[in-house]
């Protein structure tokens, strides 16, 4: 009897110890589950905080209000609208073609997992396509820039105040700018696709531009670096080149028009990237389009059934950028709580766009029914898709800092991000002129921002996985619409797997 109640007892005790086990199991998955469908309505709201222009009465982010109404007048043109890239006031036609393109590609790709966030992501386009068309309209003179980067990053003054100067910037026949130009008719072209449907006429007009863009991008070509000089460096520099923004473009008016001259257009230059001997095939970004390229095309060859070699670049690219291939990129790096890193600023901008092509890629792989082999290793389309999970899992709060890098997601989120209209009193809070330098002390402050830009994703985290929450930080604590373009559609996969 006594044997029998010892053992009950014995029994008792392993079946709590496995209840609290199984309890605390619970509790871990239930922390890394996230609203995905709410980190994507985040994500692109983001842009609405980032508009420039005259606020349409739809405008969600109320603490913002009407900026730079008047730019373009130094020149003659009609330039307001578009978006800030980052932190600051200037447009840099550059990085916002690339979001733009981003967007455009990400609605292409995973429109229909977004719910009523589709009408949202679209109207972030056409934001964007609106400004685009405005700095196009004169035949062989493209805008890359409004606003004088110099001026601007000596203040710390909120959008709707600005008095620095609104000097607007162009690229000619006779000053080139191959690689803005390229990627604005990779942007127009991209978005067309995103309209033909429900507005054709729009569409039809992006893509007649996006033509003319291109034509010019190919006849004079060109760096921008050269003919622009300090106004675009250090700030946005070309260091890839332009041919990729070329073939980039091509591409994508390929998908635009199906007009086999592009297509041919692609395979004559794709080998001038050399890209698989250089070591940019991983690499992409609003200066470097070589991973994506790659990408982009690989669904058209794998339907096409080629094995040439370009069929095989975008295996080059995944087998680039997984930890676990033995061909990985020594330019790539992970933290010890698994976040890719590349030697640059505002690193978050690497694992939300290499994330989007490799989840975008395994798409293409499962309709081909193909895997990727990377020396020994055979890698599955759900190992690229559990891969895209893990970085946007990160980013949303699986980290060693147990944070949020989405500014209003979750708990836990940056609080003094780099950015001037988030961290200084709204119009509505404060009427008064903010000059120049009024708003240095908001900048000092250790106090949280003011206005939450929701959505808003940061730099991130150091090498190390810790966040130093300080305005002063930029690489760490500054947001960029090119971060969030491709989180955009991670988060509408993720949200509803197709």
């Amino acid at each position: 009897m006594g044997m029998r109640l010892r053992f009950s007892s014995i029994s008792l005790m392993l079946l709590l110890f496995v209840l609290g086990v199984v309890l605390i199991v619970q509790v871990v998955s239930n922390d890394v589950k996230h609203n995905y469908a709410d980190a994507l309505s985040k994500s692109i709201l983001f842009f609405e905080g980032q508009r420039s222009g005259r606020l349409p009465s739809s405008q969600r982010m109320k603490w913002r209000k009407d900026s730079a109404l008047h730019d373009g007048n130094d020149i003659g043109m009609d330039l307001s609208g578009g978006y800030y890239d980052a932190g600051d006031n200037v447009k840099f036609n550059f990085p916002m073609a690339f979001t733009t393109t981003i967007l455009s590609w990400s609605i292409i790709e995973f429109g229909k997992s977004m719910g009523s966030d589709y009408v949202h992501a679209t109207e972030a386009v056409k934001w964007a396509t609106d400004y685009l068309l405005k700095s196009t309209s004169i035949q062989n003179k493209v805008v890359v820039q409004v606003g004088d980067p110099w001026d601007d990053h000596n203040c710390w003054q909120r959008p709707e105040d600005m008095d620095t100067k609104r000097t607007a910037f162009a690229v000619t026949d006779k000053n080139p700018g191959s690689e803005v130009a390229g990627e604005i008719a990779a942007a127009l072209a991209s978005s067309s696709i995103v309209f033909k449907k429900f507005d054709p006429a729009y569409s039809q007009n992006l893509l007649q531009r996006a033509i003319q863009v291109f034509t010019f991008a190919d006849k004079y070509r060109g760096f921008f670096n050269d003919s622009l000089g300090k106004w675009v460096c250090p700030f946005y520099c070309d260091w890839s080149g332009y041919q990729d923004e070329l073939i980039w473009a091509a591409a994508w008016l390929y998908k635009a028009t199906n007009q086999q001259t592009y297509w041919n257009y692609v395979v004559k230059n794709i080998p001038l990237l050399n890209d698989k001997y250089s070591g940019k095939i991983g690499e992409f970004g609003w200066d470097d389009k070589h991973a994506g390229i790659h990408v982009l095309i690989a669904n058209d060859l794998l339907s096409k059934n080629s094995s040439g070699n370009n069929a095989l670049a975008a295996d080059i690219v995944v087998c680039t950028i997984l930890p676990e291939s033995p061909t990985k990129s020594s330019g790539i790096k992970y933290s010890p709580g698994g976040l890719l890193f590349k030697d640059m600023g505002s690193n978050m901008q690497n694992p939300t766009a290499l994330s989007f092509l490799l989840l975008t890629y395994s798409r293409y792989l499962i309709r081909a029914n193909k895997v990727v082999q990377c020396g020994d290793k055979t890698v599955s389309p759900q190992r690229l898709i559990e891969f895209a999970k893990g970085q946007v899992d990160y980013i949303l709060g699986n980290n060693p800092m147990k944070m949020s890098y989405m500014v209003g997601f979750g708990n836990k989120y940056p609080k003094r991000i780099h950015h001037r209209g988030s961290s200084l009193p709204s119009i509505d809070q404060h009427p008064k002129h903010l000059g120049c330098h009024d708003g240095s002390p908001y900048f000092k402050s250790s106090k949280p921002n003011m206005n939450e830009l929701t959505g808003a994703v940061v730099g991130g985290p150091l090498k190390d996985d810790t966040y130093p929450d300080i305005r002063s930080e930029f690489a760490q604590s500054e947001p960029t619409t090119y971060i969030n373009a491709p989180l955009v559609g991670l988060l509408a996969y993720f949200n509803s797997p197709c």
